[in-house]
């Protein structure tokens, strides 16, 4: 991984998680909730605890990609009991991930609001390239240390994973909209199989897989893994009918398909080692394999241990250390590629971060720290915009964060960072109501007085100057310059009388003092 960035935070290479520490995973997927529960030991993560259950969300949107009442209902359901379980647990332990259902649910902000109030923590909706990244993560790090390269592959209820990698690096993600609920829902209505169902669905299936085959050909890859879901199901049903552990092969698709035209009817199904929720699952999730089998030309495919709930909890770790998080990357590769100014980018991040760390010294270091450190990254993409336009180019740059490919990202994380960057200059009023959370306005007003202080894009006179916030009777921030400052930095001392106005109508108001 490349250098971090500029700032070293304080206890910024302390290990906070250490042996016997207990982490949590929760994915929430389209078809069915889960929750793991580890130990942290020497660096490996091993499991305590791990219960599943099927909520089956993705088959409650409607046409119009709306959560039916219901099927929020047995989601929320779920996460309380969840929520019970993960009692005790620091939000620094626990990662909890949605995926394609809740990417593609217009109602997901009703659903996840009380759902993140039964579980008690933040839900990250992350992206398809993200999910891909977890799931390879979880993958590699049950599996031995090996150059072999590989393909991984994870069909889930409503998306595909693609990804190919070697040992712990994730070198190419993609995510496909078609799954085996999805499928299933369209090519088997009522649960029924034919083969005429199953040539349209397999054909319906390699039309949106197509574009990997120049990137996931066999060449590019030694081994493929199939992660969790649809992979790991028919892996249990074929070794119970005699097939090697752990092995999906061609011969075993074709035995599974004639078996499910035999049955007709997903009701009629006896199978051994398949699970009850994967019944009405199964014909979408076989259509989609085969499909994959022919387009990649693919012989067999191992079936992996870890999933995407598994890299959840090693991304934990990760997070844990600048130089291990994968979102310090993805902040420099936003800045190269739209070529900002490094070395005001610095300048303003140095400032910032001073400035809240005067804010936050009463606070606990690894809450500090993580405070600091996504101020860095907003105060290094702040200009990121300009290339673009540099009229309004804190809007520019606001949007190219929201929609950028940055792995290592939530959505929620993305937007945060987005609503940095928009308020960096300019009025409050856009930011409503992110205003009103007191971490968020530290870090704002952090960063826009690093911004103005380094207007003249040079290293500011930072002496005596101090920044604070009283809290009797009322909430109020106040930088404090010593005598002479002004007179010193006429230019810059009036930018932070301006700055006075612009917090007025806040909820955090702002006062300037001397000596």
């Amino acid at each position: 991984m490349p250098n971090a960035g500029c700032y070293a935070a304080p206890g910024s290479n302390q290990t906070f998680m250490q042996n016997g520490t207990r982490l949590a995973a929760v994915d929430l997927g389209s078809n069915s909730f889960r929750l793991e529960i580890g130990r942290l030991e020497h660096g490996q993560i091993n499991r305590t605890e791990y219960i599943k259950e099927t909520v089956r969300q993705g088959q409650g949107m409607d046409a119009d990609r709306n959560l039916s009442p219901e099927a929020m209902q047995r989601g929320w359901d779920c996460l309380a009991r969840f929520g019970e379980r993960l009692a005790g647990f620091r939000k620094a332990q626990v990662r909890v991930v949605a995926t394609q259902t809740l990417r593609e649910a217009r109602n997901r902000d009703t659903f996840v609001a009380n759902a993140e109030k039964l579980l008690g923590f933040p839900i990250d909706v992350v992206s398809g390239r993200e999910e891909a990244r977890l799931i390879y993560q979880g993958v590699a790090h049950l599996l031995p240390q090996s150059a072999e390269r590989r393909l991984v592959v994870d069909i889930g209820g409503r998306s595909t994973e693609m990804i190919l990698g070697q040992n712990f690096d994730a070198r190419v993600m993609e995510s496909y909209r078609v799954g085996s609920a999805a499928w299933s829902q369209r090519y088997f209505p009522d649960a029924q199989f034919s083969a005429k169902a199953f040539r349209t669905a397999e054909i319906a299936a390699q039309a949106v897989l197509d574009e990997a085959l120049d990137v996931y050909r066999p060449a590019a890859w030694d081994v493929a893994y199939g992660a969790s879901g649809t992979i790991g199901a028919v892996g249990d049903i074929l070794l119970a009918a005699g097939w090697p552990a752990g092995v999906v092969d061609r011969a075993g698709l074709d035995w599974l398909l004639e078996r499910l035209l035999a049955a007709r009817r997903a009701e009629n199904l006896r199978l051994d080692g398949m699970k009850e929720d994967r019944r009405p699952l199964i014909g979408g999730g076989l259509a989609v394999l085969r499909a994959l089998f022919d387009l990649l030309d693919i012989e067999q495919m191992q079936v992996a241990e870890g999933a995407l709930r598994h890299g959840a909890l090693y991304d934990l770790l990760d997070r844990e250390h600048v130089q291990t998080d994968m979102r310090e990357t993805s902040v420099q590769r936003l800045a190269s590629k739209f070529n900002v100014d490094s070395g005001q980018a610095q300048r303003v991040s140095r400032v910032a971060v001073s400035l809240l760390q005067q804010l936050t010294a009463t606070l606990p270091a690894t809450q500090t720290e993580r405070a600091l450190r996504k101020l860095d990254w907003a105060a290094r993409l702040h200009e990121v915009g300009a290339r673009i336009s540099h009229s309004d180019y804190h809007k520019h740059g606001a949007y190219i964060i929201d929609n950028a490919d940055a792995p290592g990202f939530s959505q929620a994380e993305l937007h945060r960072l987005s609503q940095l960057v928009l308020g960096h200059r300019g009025k409050l009023r856009k930011l409503d109501p992110e205003i009103f959370d007191r971490g968020f306005a530290w870090q704002l007003l952090s960063l826009r007085l690093a911004v103005i202080l380094c207007h003249a894009r040079r290293d500011p006179d930072l002496q005596g100057l101090t920044l604070t916030e009283s809290k009797a009777p009322q909430a109020v921030f106040q930088v404090r310059l010593r005598d002479g400052w002004a007179e010193s930095w006429p230019q810059s001392a009036h930018l932070l009388r301006e700055e006075v106005i612009a917090w007025q109508r806040s909820p955090w108001p702002l006062a300037l003092a001397s000596g």
